[in-house]
């Protein structure tokens, strides 16, 4: 039915409770792979002890640490994918219960979905657990909001549902733009341009992809206030103004000359692996 390709590197402790909350979707059948950017071997051991936690077969796509290289295994991960529809998230995000569904219900032919996320504070980050995921009470509202979380408009992910969700995404000032920690396209448009470049660094990485998606003629979907997750708090010691600069560069070289399919992508990360 679909794959779900999750990236991560040094983050197990987050990375276990991000598989708890795939433990708990609605959906089931799906598979999921985990994106591996070099991390140490308390990564793995993480994996290999959820495997015995979940009904869901988890797939280990893993490269050495030669810095941030998440564009590069992120293509591996597409490799290894056996399903013709492909959901992106990250080790440090919480989908909801229905967040797999979601994405199925709301995927459409020559669209891509861009879905919405939380960003949790570290105090309420460090009280969430199995029990609180199993049992839903880390997307309630009025609960985060009593442990910390600032009171904002943007809370109505939430606590948004039919009419009201459909309405908020509509409506919405943020643009339908690829989202990696939560968006989900099918394959076979992946493939069509190439996947993710991967000399690219942080910064922009996921919104070059999308807009060659875009050139494609693969439009964006919001349903940021549909298909909901919990982002959990960490240091961001991997952000580069020179890693910026470069990545806008590429972009605005890709724009002006209209580039769909890039050259240092699939094909690329094919011919490494023949």
């Amino acid at each position: 039915m679909v794959s779900v390709i999750i990236s991560t590197y040094n983050q197990p402790r987050w990375l276990e409770l991000v598989l708890y909350g795939y433990k708990y979707q609605t959906v089931r059948g799906f598979e999921l792979i985990i994106a591996d950017d070099g991390s140490d071997q308390s990564t793995r051991q993480v994996i290999e002890r959820m495997r015995h936690r979940v009904a869901f077969p988890i797939i280990h796509v893993y490269h050495e640490d030669q810095g941030f290289r998440k564009c590069a295994i992120l293509n591996k991960a597409i490799l290894e994918s056996s399903r013709d529809y492909l959901i992106f998230s990250d080790g440090d995000i919480i989908p909801r219960r229905d967040f797999i569904q979601v994405h199925l219900e709301m995927r459409q032919t020559g669209r891509f979905l861009s879905g919405g996320t939380v960003r949790l504070p570290g105090e309420i980050s460090q009280m969430i657990d199995e029990s609180e995921i199993a049992a839903g009470i880390c997307f309630d509202r009025q609960w985060l909001e009593e442990r910390g979380l600032k009171r904002s408009f943007k809370n109505n992910k939430l606590d948004s549902f039919g009419l009201k969700a459909r309405l908020l995404n509509q409506f919405t000032p943020a643009g339908a733009t690829w989202n990696g920690g939560n968006a989900s396209a099918w394959k076979k448009d992946i493939v069509l341009v190439r996947g993710f470049d991967q000399r690219l660094r942080y910064g922009g990485e996921d919104r070059e992809f999308g807009e060659r998606l875009e050139r494609l003629g693969i439009r964006g979907r919001q349903i940021r206030y549909s298909a909901v997750t919990l982002h959990l708090d960490h240091p961001r010691d991997y952000v580069h103004h020179s890693a910026w600069e470069f990545n806008r560069k590429v972009r605005r070289e890709n724009r002006r000359n209209k580039i769909i399919q890039t050259e240092y992508g699939l094909i690329k990360g094919l011919l490494n692996n023949s």
